[in-house]
């Protein structure tokens, strides 16, 4: 219960005050790592919500509520936009991913690990931010780090 307190707490603190999100492709294979995609199956910890159209994680023991739903609507802050987050599988995507840790569900993790990165293009996802200053950002950061 204590590391899961401290989980939680890791992921509001990397938030900050000014609601930081993590970038749009690790949010894109967190997505994949909890929806699927195409092949790839939805987790088997997935679970829809009882209050709203939305889906929360339960394998994390978290529960349903509305700072756990993984995807929301556009604008909002979802769970998935955390910088740090952990995943009770540790799937790609995910904070505290393994590529050497055995799981529940290995062929998931390696379909996930083998997908090429050109996929995540078709992942259609909700985005807590403006989208279009992001795309700037992350130009921007590009454009730094080649120079």
């Amino acid at each position: 219960m204590i590391s899961k307190i401290m989980m939680f707490a890791m992921s509001i603190a990397s938030r900050g005050l000014d609601n930081k999100t993590t970038d749009l492709e690790t949010k894109k294979l967190r997505h994949v790592s909890c929806f699927g995609l195409d092949e790839i199956k939805s987790c088997p910890k997935l679970i829809k919500s009882t209050k709203s159209d939305f889906y929360y994680c339960g394998g994390c023991g978290c529960g349903d509520h509305p700072h756990t739903w993984l995807e929301k609507n556009l604008g909002e802050y979802s769970k998935l936009d955390y910088p740090h987050l952990t995943c009770p599988l540790k799937m790609p995507g995910f904070s505290n991913y393994d590529p050497n840790n055995p799981l529940e569900d290995l062929d998931r993790k390696k379909q996930i690990e083998q997908m090429p990165p050109e996929n995540l293009k078709f992942v259609e996802l909700t985005v807590s931010c403006d989208l279009e200053k992001q795309e700037l950002l992350e130009k921007l950061l590009k454009i730094i780090k080649d120079s």
